[in-house]
C-alpha cells in the first residue's frame, strides 16, 4: 500500500526554513510562495539566493578596467550623517539659494573657467548645452566626430532632440578649416560642435581641426571633452603627467584655446560620482541654467555633496584623495610584490599584465600592470564568492588584474583565488 504524500510545507514555515539569507522577511516568503507555486519547495533557498544576488552590491574589480562601465565606473567612497544641509538657502542672507553654488564654482575655478552648471550625467550637459545655444540654429560638426557611446547614445540623435539643425562637414577621416568655413558662408546662425572621439581612436590618413583654429571662426564652440580630464597638466599629482594621459585634451585647455562652453562626466577621469558637467563663458552657463530642461537634468544632494568633496581633493591637490587616481598611479613594483605575495598563496601565477583606462576614455591605451593568472576559465566561479571577483580571460588563461584591486582587498581577493583554483586542480 503506498504511503501518503507529505502535504508541502506552508509559505511560513519554508520563508523560516531560509531566514539565514540576508534577505528582508517579505522577500523570504515571495522566494517561498514562487517555490511552492513551481512545486518545486526545495528551491526556495535558490530562489532567495537569486533575489539578493540581484541586488546592487560591492565587487572585486579585477578586470584591469579602471573605469568599468558595468561596475559603475570610477570607484566612490561619500559618507554623510541623515541631516539636512543647506542645499538651496543662502546661509548668509537667509534667503532661498541655489544648488549651482557649491561644487559648480570650485569646478569652474579648476578649469579656469568663470562659470560651471552641474547636470545627472555628461549625456544630459551635452543636451543642455545643445539645448540652450544650439536651439534653432544650424550645428556644424565633422563627420568624423559624429560617434555612438555606451547603450545606443549618439551624437546625430542628441542633436536633433536639442532642437539644432544638424550640418555635417569633411569626410569620416579629414575634415579641413575650409569645411567649416564653406557651411558658414551658407548663412544663418550656427555653432560648431567639437566632440572629442573619447571610445574609438582613428589612424592612419586623418585630419581635424582643433579648438584654436575653430574659436577664430567668428561662432560659438562647444565642446564635449568627454573623459573629465581637468587638466593636461595634471597639477594635482606628485610628478609628472603620466605616460598613458599622452594626447588627452583637458577642459582647461580647451577653454583657453576658446571653447564657449565644454562638457564632460564627472565619473570617468574626474574620479567622482555619475554627473555632468557644463563650464564656460558665464553668459552661456547661465543660459543653459535658465534652460527648462535644467531642473529635469539636476542632480541630487548626494550627487552634489560627492562632487564637491572629489572637487576639494583637487583643490587641495591631494591625489590620494580620489580612488581613481589612487589606483591608476599605484608604481608597478607594488604591483608587483602584491602579486608575488598572492600567487604563493593561492597557487596561481603572478604574470605581467595590460590595464586600461576604460570607461569610454583613452581608447588604445595601456596601463602597464601586474596581476595573477591560471589555465582555463575561472570567471563564474570568481564572480560566485562573497564578495563576487570579476575578472577577465583571454589566450586560455584567466587573468586577475590588480591594478584596479585595492590593496586592502587583497586577502579577499586571495580567498577568491584560492577557493576558484582548488576544484580546478
Amino acid at each position: 500500500m503506498d504511503r501518503p504524500t507529505a502535504p508541502p510545507p506552508s509559505v511560513d514555515a519554508l520563508s523560516r526554513q531560509i531566514a539565514d539569507v540576508a534577505l528582508p522577511h517579505a522577500l523570504l516568503v515571495r522566494a517561498a510562495r514562487e517555490a511552492l507555486a513551481a512545486g518545486e519547495p526545495d528551491s526556495a533557498r535558490q530562489r532567495a539566493e537569486l533575489i539578493a544576488r540581484r541586488q546592487l552590491q560591492p565587487v572585486i574589480n579585477a578586470t584591469g578596467v579602471l573605469l568599468h562601465t558595468n561596475l559603475g565606473r570610477a570607484p566612490l567612497a561619500h559618507r554623510q550623517a541623515a541631516r539636512y544641509t543647506n542645499l538651496e538657502l543662502d546661509l548668509d542672507s537667509g534667503r532661498r539659494g541655489s544648488r549651482a553654488a557649491h561644487a559648480g564654482p570650485l569646478l569652474a575655478e579648476l578649469c579656469g573657467a568663470p562659470a560651471a552648471l552641474i547636470l545627472n550625467n555628461g549625456a544630459g550637459a551635452i543636451l543642455l548645452a545643445l539645448a540652450a545655444l544650439a536651439v534653432g540654429r544650424r550645428a556644424i560638426i565633422s563627420r568624423g566626430e559624429l560617434v555612438e557611446i555606451g547603450g545606443g547614445f549618439r551624437i546625430p540623435d542628441v542633436l536633433a532632440l536639442s532642437g539644432a539643425q544638424l550640418v555635417e562637414v569633411g569626410t569620416t577621416n579629414r575634415t579641413r578649416r575650409v569645411d567649416y568655413e564653406a557651411a558658414l558662408a551658407e548663412g544663418g546662425d550656427a555653432v560648431i560642435v567639437k566632440v572629442h572621439q573619447s571610445n574609438y581612436k582613428m589612424v592612419g590618413f586623418t585630419e581635424s581641426v582643433g579648438i584654436a583654429e575653430l574659436s577664430k571662426l567668428g561662432v560659438p564652440v562647444i565642446a564635449d571633452v568627454g573623459s573629465g580630464l581637468l587638466d593636461a597638466n595634471t597639477p594635482w599629482l606628485h610628478s609628472a603627467p603620466p605616460r598613458w594621459l599622452a594626447g588627452e585634451p583637458g577642459v582647461r585647455q580647451a577653454l583657453e584655446a576658446g571653447a564657449t562652453l565644454a562638457t564632460f562626466s564627472g565619473d570617468k577621469l574626474l574620479g567622482g560620482p555619475q554627473a555632468g558637467v557644463v563650464v564656460g563663458q558665464e553668459q552661456a552657463v547661465q543660459s543653459c541654467a535658465r534652460h527648462p530642461l535644467a531642473r529635469a537634468l539636476r542632480p541630487g544632494a548626494l550627487v552634489l555633496a560627492a562632487l564637491q568633496e572629489t572637487a576639494l581633493a583637487y583643490v587641495r591637490r591631494d591625489a590620494d584623495a580620489i580612488a581613481f587616481w589612487r589606483l591608476a598611479t599605484r608604481p608597478l613594483a607594488e604591483l608587483e610584490a602584491r602579486a608575488t605575495s598572492l600567487a604563493a598563496a593561492t597557487g596561481w601565477e603572478a604574470c605581467q599584465t595590460a590595464a586600461a583606462p576604460g570607461g569610454g576614455s583613452l581608447p588604445g591605451v595601456e596601463i602597464a600592470s601586474f596581476g595573477l593568472c591560471a589555465p582555463g576559465d575561472h570567471r563564474s566561479a570568481l564572480r560566485a564568492n562573497e564578495p563576487p571577483v570579476i575578472a577577465r580571460a583571454e589566450g586560455g588563461r584567466t587573468i586577475c588584474d590588480l591594478r584596479a584591486v585595492a590593496p586592502e582587498d587583497d586577502r579577499l581577493l586571495e580567498t577568491a583565488l584560492a577557493c576558484a583554483w582548488a576544484p580546478a586542480r
